[in-house]
């Protein structure tokens, strides 16, 4: 996790154009930089593990790279759906807000 946070504290020195002044400014959105690295430091040893097989076998899939990836992202998919479920207590209801939001990230998952 230090990693991520190096990475998204980095700053670089503009100048303001009313004051002439120099400020440092964030170069990463703090929400994009986390989410992308943290997608990639998940996935990462699926895909290295697929692309070890892709060239071991001269260029041809074989069943362990793609069932590797699958299997892991229906893994995650159901976990966060049970975490997510468990940590509403009992008795209580929640609805989603942001429904397009929801629905864009089931399609990502399912297909």
């Amino acid at each position: 996790m230090s990693s991520i946070e190096e990475i998204t504290a980095k700053t670089t020195k503009k100048m303001n154009p009313t004051t002439g002044d120099f400020v440092r400014v964030k170069v990463w959105n703090a929400t994009v930089a986390n989410l992308t690295l943290m997608a990639l430091g998940s996935s990462a040893p699926e895909i290295l593990l697929s692309i070890i097989e892709l060239v071991g076998n001269r260029m041809y899939s074989g069943e362990l790279g793609p069932s590797t990836i699958v299997g892991s992202a229906a893994f995650n998919l159901l976990c966060i759906i049970a975490v997510c479920i468990c940590a509403i207590p009992a008795g209580e209801v929640r609805k989603i807000k942001e429904v397009p939001v929801f629905v864009v990230t089931t399609c990502f998952s399912i297909f």
